[in-house]
């Protein structure tokens, strides 16, 4: 199979973690990194930061793939923005899937969705585009995850979950079967969801009956 160029728009902690998963996919040749302006000509994990964000227009006429390298913390709202810009310019974002993750045949990922080390996702589940599921993030059956989605390490989401899009699961939450969180909402770290979440709501401790 022969490797394609891939640029990674990011060059941060995420970055490393996408590295490291891509390197591993032999479909793909790491071709540079897009960071921010003062990056350029430094290196994460002996690749170059060869430009910019406001390079983009321009490597769009060199590279024909990319992926979007930066983390969603305390907001969606950058990755979203250089998601709709590579789009914009014509790049294809394609798929990441670790070789030491299980995604089932009956699932379904969207552009630009990076799967992590360890994380599952089974039979009927489907994944928007460009959403992080990240490292052993459990994704049981026929859950729904909308676009621009963060589903952090070791988070599960149970069967039949609603998660709207620009959401963001923390580390080690859980969400009980059939719920719906609405979208841009917040759970944080640790937290059992036991009831529907409201979008544009923040929940970062378990509320008690």
């Amino acid at each position: 199979m022969t490797r394609q160029p891939i640029l990674l728009i990011g060059a941060g902690g995420h970055c490393r973690s996408c590295i490291d998963v891509i390197e591993q996919d032999e479909r793909w040749d790491i071709a540079g990194l897009v960071g921010e302006a003062a990056e350029v000509g430094t290196s994460v994990l002996g690749y170059k930061v060869i430009a910019s964000d406001a390079d983009l227009e321009d490597l769009g006429k060199h590279y024909r793939h990319a992926l979007i390298a930066v983390g969603h913390l305390q907001t969606p709202n950058l990755r979203l923005r250089l998601f709709h810009d590579a789009q914009r310019l014509g790049f294809r974002l394609p798929v990441v899937v670790s070789p030491r993750a299980y995604v089932s045949r009956h699932a379904h990922i969207g552009d630009g969705t990076v799967v992590f080390h360890g994380a599952v996702v089974n039979a009927g589940a489907r994944i928007g585009m460009n959403c992080i599921i990240n490292s052993r993030a459990l994704v049981e059956h026929d859950v729904s995850v909308g676009d621009h989605c963060h589903i952090s390490t070791g988070a599960i989401l149970n069967g039949d979950v609603r998660v709207g899009s620009c959401c963001f699961v923390g580390s080690a939450s859980v969400v009980k079967q059939g719920l719906v969180m609405g979208e841009h909402s917040f759970l944080g770290m640790g937290v059992a969801l036991k009831k529907n979440l409201d979008a544009h709501t923040r929940l970062t401790q378990e509320v008690r009956p």
